[in-house]
């Protein structure tokens, strides 16, 4: 992608005004900082600690290595310690190449960790509050999340129209934590109860709890927060300390 756009980003440098050549770096510093953070994302299916769940219902804890056309699992135990140990004398292969004549029964591998993001919430929806009515907000609002995951991927076979069988990896995310962080918010005489003349653009410290889904590389969730106005002006506002619930759209940094 940033091969595509660097044609248009040399004409840009070309260029007197220097506006356009700051907008074009940060677009590649912001394609650069996203594709690495997709790679090391989630939702990709690779080597770890894994609750595995088998077609007949069985579930067992195993270290799981993933290779392009097999997958090796190795029980988990408790040692002495509360450490736990691999048993690599209980191998288990499971063979799931690319495609196959047949169809292979599905295999379930769940994943459990905490979870780092960065949240954005477009959109809040305020309730009645003092007489004023309902809103819904579209001010910008940016916020760090930090909450309990789990994520599940379900490997299994479909059939093409050619009749081969081939294999799909789908993965589902679940997590729910707190967030805290900044945003913007309109002041003015209509939500202060006519206590403040001036209209203007407030900061304040939106905290609470989320509950976020994952499919496949699209996050998102909802939640229930609490906004503080960081300015002289936090007694007269209406919405001080009052519950909201937003759509949260997320980004995973670990």
């Amino acid at each position: 992608m940033l091969d595509s756009l660097r044609p248009s980003f040399d004409l840009k440098l070309k260029t007197k005004d220097s506006r356009p050549k700051t907008w074009y770096l940060l677009l590649a510093l912001v394609l650069a900082g996203c594709g690495s953070l997709r790679e090391s994302s989630k939702y990709a299916f690779a080597s770890g600690l894994y609750r595995v769940r088998s077609a007949n219902g069985r579930s067992m804890r195993a270290y799981v290595t993933v290779a392009e056309d097999s997958i090796q699992s190795f029980p988990v135990v408790r040692g002495g310690g509360r450490a736990a140990q691999v048993d690599t004398s209980r191998r288990m292969v499971l063979v799931l190449p690319e495609t196959a004549p047949h169809g292979l029964p599905p295999t379930g591998f769940v994943q459990s960790s905490f979870d780092l993001d960065v949240l954005t919430i477009p959109f809040k929806y305020r309730p009645v509050a003092d007489g004023f009515p309902r809103q819904l907000n579209t001010n910008f609002n940016g916020a760090l999340y930090l909450g309990y995951r789990s994520d599940v991927y379900r490997l299994r076979y479909r059939r093409t129209p050619l009749g081969v069988h081939r294999r799909q990896v789908r993965h589902y995310g679940f997590s729910f934590g707190l967030f805290g962080g900044l945003g913007v918010t309109a002041v003015n005489p209509w939500v202060t109860n006519n206590q403040v003349a001036a209209e203007y653009d407030g900061v304040v410290f939106n905290k609470g709890v989320a509950a976020i889904v994952g499919i496949d590389a699209f996050t998102f969730g909802l939640g229930l927060g609490f906004d503080d106005l960081l300015d002289g002006n936090r007694r007269a506002w209406i919405y001080q300390r009052k519950p909201w619930l937003g759509l949260t759209l997320g980004l995973n940094l670990n």
